[in-house]
């Protein structure tokens, strides 16, 4: 994995978590607005509709560096339209960056795989 596609991996995985906490959010706000007279939906909305739009241009950019297959690229896509998506995303570019790691240090000491 070159440096490039790492930061890509990287941006949309610093994203993901922030976008699932403005979600959740956002839905408890509906929830006051329609139940008390709080009113925080607009604010929110704007937030959270500022974190989709840098995840989906994080996520098109990613698919497009790391190659990734539709059912790979769905996937991630999925996990921003679910409330609690996020979470899982993060984790598991976290687990594909750290597998990545390991394996240009194992191509750098000429480690070979079966």
């Amino acid at each position: 994995m070159d440096l490039k596609t790492a930061a890509a991996l990287r941006r949309l995985r610093l994203v993901s978590g922030p976008e699932a906490i403005s979600f959740l959010v956002l839905l408890v706000c509906s929830v006051l607005k329609r139940t008390t007279d709080f009113n925080a939906v607009p604010v929110m909305g704007a937030i959270h509709g500022i974190l989709v739009v840098l995840y989906l241009v994080f996520w098109a950019d990613a698919w497009n560096r790391a190659k990734w297959s539709l059912k790979t690229a769905v996937f991630y896509f999925l996990m921003m339209v679910l409330p609690t998506g996020g979470f899982f995303a993060e984790r598991r570019l976290k687990r594909e960056a750290e597998d990545a790691v390991i394996a240009s240090r194992a191509r750098t000491e000429g480690v070979v795989s079966a």
